[in-house]
């Protein structure tokens, strides 16, 4: 039997699950239009979310930043799926 993954961001993490995380979609839709910000993203979250996207930032809580920042992935596809994991928690 194949032990299920377990998917674990690198800092503990307290979020508000009933706020809004709309910023994090905007993340994600400049990742999938973007290569090179998808790149960044992945290899340097921080400085990617600094950066923003074409001229203009994100609107994301310090927690979905953190929450960001925080996960390894190596696809945009992982990373999206320990998001949304951690969100569901």
């Amino acid at each position: 039997m194949l032990a299920p993954n377990l998917l674990m961001t690198q800092l503990p993490l307290k979020l508000d699950l009933s706020q809004s995380h709309s910023g994090i979609g905007s993340v994600f839709a400049a990742a999938v239009v973007s290569r090179s910000f998808c790149q960044k993203l992945l290899t340097d979250p921080e400085g990617a979310l600094r950066q923003g996207y074409m001229g203009k930032g994100f609107d994301l809580s310090p927690e979905d930043e953190t929450l960001i920042a925080s996960i390894n992935a190596r696809s945009l596809p992982e990373l999206a799926k320990q998001v949304v994991h951690t969100l569901s928690l």
